[in-house]
């Protein structure tokens, strides 16, 4: 059993010789069925092709034209849903390991200073993004790309959104965040830290600051919450809480009791996607003496990834299925004394117990609509947007993606969603400043004309 208290990366990178013998295992298939399964639409057997022969730059570059972020999507995709379960090679369990390549072509590239993109001229209009998670910085990557000065306004005093504070450090550390977001920040593109919209500024602020278009990618901050008796005790807490605070403490910007988990607790999360194992799984490595995992569904109903699981049962935590927690016992000071679970529908039975975590999913926080006229949302708060042009909210020239609009589910369908509004902002854009050029070229003719 590995030291608990480590956050060093779980997931070992591959060395030269085992990346370029991984890429030479692919088909190269007519119809790459990794393709097909991969949310943006990656060229794989293309890149893969470049690393068999050791053309690291060029597998960079076919893979740079796609994402703004390999280095993450190397690491958190759910590769085994998505590329490496459509890979024809997984019907007999040997699959090409894309992900592990993809996050040697991204870090490999990195250390080596291959890829030293230019600056293009920022001539086509103005973009303001409100949130550095994946949606925002995918817009901020393709915009600043083709020609648009853009310019990110995050809350936070460091971006990355949940990249940065909602995935533990063992499965995506800063570092790597960092980097990306340098690559981003390389293309021209401004950060405004520390900064909310709805609070500091509001959206009629930004235009009139002249910006063309405003997209909105601030994803969904305010929990939800479950109607259990004792819910509101200090002892719950929120798994997005809970992985922000543990973020902040290994930046050295809190206390290691602000954390609220002490040594020896015992702990239970309620829900079973990635987001409640990241939470068990952190929580042990915070020292906690025991981890339970209460799901009201089965294993094979879980969102969670199957090798999260298999990563979280391998390291302590225990699942405990079909249950639900239908009362909490407040305890001393902020602690529980306990709780009771039902199990599939059974007479509840009482559980000593210290912490809760709760990771039943989230909702937007209402700061930007409740600061803007004409942004509509729907009865969960969730922006509406148009489907021509795509993303457009209710308010002309705000667009929204990812999270706050209820259409993704991970980091990589939040960019392939942000990626289609960036599509939008630009045909947009370019319309209404063709109109104001005309409009000021008739307004020319008329004076030079009376």
């Amino acid at each position: 059993m590995k030291n608990m208290n480590e956050f060093k990366e779980v997931s070992t990178s591959y060395s030269v010789a085992e990346a370029v013998r991984e890429a030479q295992r692919c088909l190269n298939c007519k119809v790459p069925g990794c393709k097909k399964g991969c949310p943006i639409s990656q060229d794989i057997p293309e890149w893969i092709g470049q690393l068999s022969q050791g053309n690291f730059g060029n597998a960079m570059s076919i893979i740079n034209a796609k994402s703004n972020l390999p280095a993450v999507c190397g690491r958190v995709c759910a590769h085994e849903r998505q590329c490496e379960g459509h890979c024809v090679l997984a019907k007999a369990g040997k699959h090409i390991n894309i992900g592990k390549l993809e996050r040697f072509i991204a870090d490999f590239d990195s250390k080596a200073g291959l890829t030293h993109e230019g600056i293009s001229e920022k001539s086509r209009g103005s973009v303001a993004v409100i949130g550095s998670g994946p949606a925002g910085l995918t817009i901020a990557g393709d915009m600043a790309r083709k020609g648009f000065r853009v310019e990110i306004f995050e809350m936070e005093p460091e971006p990355g959104g949940v990249l940065q504070f909602g995935i533990p450090e063992y499965r995506l550390p800063r570092k790597v965040v960092d980097r990306e977001i340098k690559k981003i920040e390389n293309l021209g593109v401004v950060f405004h830290l520390s900064t909310t919209v709805g609070r500091d500024l509001t959206v009629d602020d930004l235009f009139d600051r002249g910006f063309d278009a405003i997209f909105m990618g601030t994803g969904t901050g305010r929990p939800r919450r479950l109607p259990i008796e004792g819910a509101d005790h200090p002892g719950v807490r929120q798994a997005i809480w809970f992985l922000r605070r543990v973020s902040l403490y290994q930046s050295g910007c809190i206390d290691r009791k602000e954390v609220v988990i002490s040594e020896g607790d015992h702990i239970a999360v309620i829900g079973c996607g990635n987001t409640a194992i990241d939470a068990a799984r952190t929580a042990l490595r915070m020292g906690a003496a025991s981890v339970k995992v209460i799901y009201h569904r089965t294993i094979n109903e879980m969102s969670a990834l199957r090798s999260e699981y298999e990563d979280a049962v391998a390291e302590g935590v225990e699942f405990i299925w079909k249950s639900s927690v239908t009362r909490i016992i407040g305890g001393p000071d902020d602690k529980l004394r306990s709780i009771f679970v039902s199990t599939d529908g059974s007479e509840p039975v009482e559980m000593p117990l210290d912490r809760l975590i709760m990771a039943v999913g989230s909702v937007p926080a209402s700061r930007i609509v409740s600061t803007t006229a004409g942004i509509e949302v729907d009865d969960h708060g969730y922006v509406l947007t148009r489907e021509e042009p795509y993303g457009m909210t209710t308010r002309r020239g705000v667009f929204a993606g990812g999270d706050v609009t209820n259409r993704p589910a991970t980091v990589v369908h939040a960019m392939r969603d942000a990626k289609q509004v960036a599509e939008s902002m630009i045909r947009y854009i370019d319309a209404k400043r063709l109109m104001e050029q005309l409009s000021r070229d008739e307004a020319d003719m008329s004076r030079t004309n009376p």
